[in-house]
């Protein structure tokens, strides 16, 4: 992990391109106080008007040269995937990821992926609408539908809409950590992070008012992280069995509520090594995790890094102070 200021970002704007999914690129990436610059450009085949879909269009100001020197690669969906996309730009993003650029798409762009072989061999997902489509027209590709995004590394891939927002700012948590993630979503008044193995949809089985519950007594656990929580403890605070409990937590978040738990007790981390001065230990005790020791160990299994690393790569400086 490492800082990326004045990171390259090309989005590939292609004709039908899905106009939200093009403006989620510029409001999470576009420059802002407190929160490190990224380089925005928008292009296509040429520069100039490309047709997008539900009527709107939108004019870029680069052509495929953009992905020469792109750090990273983003594709938005776009209208009829399954079409034979132009040949310029099939060689254009097999010689952005071949130079080792990160690419990314949201929604219907990861046929564009797929169409170059980039997500041969890896855990991809789309909207699910199309996912059966993508496992049918590209059989090498794991398809995931059911879940928001998936990080493969260096090739990631986000489900419909919305969930395009929840991948960049995954992007800027993994690039700059959680405190400038929340920066941007606080300014979004987006939901700070949804782990990316949350379900795209649910088929609702139960009361859909319960959902509130649940919701409730998550933001309840966050509260007290530095508590022993047991999934006892939460059905009890859901007023719901421990059975019932369970099922429906990892319908609604796509993890157990032991797992999820130990994931916010490590983003809790992330923020106080990125924004304190305490001491390992201390921040172990303070998010619920008991010794520096423990918190080490899940840190490597979840994060591949030291708390101690963490902190040095994304130590919060107040662009004020300086």
């Amino acid at each position: 992990m490492k800082r990326t200021e004045g990171h390259k970002i090309a989005v590939l704007v292609l004709p039908g391109a899905a106009p939200l999914d093009v403006g989620i690129t510029f409001q999470v990436f576009t420059p802002r106080d407190g929160v490190p610059t990224y380089q925005l450009t928008h292009c296509s085949l040429a520069p100039g008007p490309v047709p997008g879909r539900d009527g709107l269009g939108f004019t870029v100001e680069a052509g495929l040269e953009a992905l020469a020197d792109a750090d990273t690669v983003i594709v938005p969906g776009y209208r009829f995937p399954l079409r034979p996309l132009d040949q310029r730009v099939l060689d254009a993003l097999r010689d952005a990821a071949f130079r080792g650029a990160r690419m990314v798409s949201i929604c219907t762009g990861a046929f564009a992926l797929a169409a170059v072989g980039l997500l041969d061999g890896r855990r991809a997902t789309t909207h699910w609408r199309m996912a059966p489509a993508l496992a049918r027209e590209y059989p090498k590709v794991q398809v995931d539908g059911s879940v928001l995004f998936v990080d493969e590394g260096q090739v990631l891939t986000s489900a419909g809409v919305a969930a395009g927002i929840d991948l960049c700012l995954h992007i800027i948590r993994r690039d700059h950590g959680v405190q400038a993630s929340n920066a941007v979503a606080r300014v979004l008044v987006a939901a700070p992070y949804r782990s990316g193995g949350q379900s795209q949809y649910v088929p609702r089985t139960i009361p859909e008012p319960l959902g509130d519950v649940f919701a409730a007594t998550r933001e309840w656990a966050l509260q007290h992280l530095d508590e022993p929580l047991t999934l006892a403890a939460l059905a009890r605070h859901a007023r719901v069995s421990e059975r019932t409990f369970g099922r429906r937590f990892v319908e609604d978040t796509g993890y157990t509520p032991m797992q999820w738990i130990l994931r916010a007790r490590i983003d809790l981390a992330r923020e106080l090594l990125e924004g304190s001065e305490l001491s390992v230990d201390q921040v172990a005790g303070r998010v619920g995790l008991g010794t520096g020791a423990n918190l080490r160990l899940h840190f490597q299994r979840v994060l591949s890094t030291t708390p101690t690393e963490y902190r040095r790569t994304f130590r919060w400086r107040d662009p004020a102070a300086s």
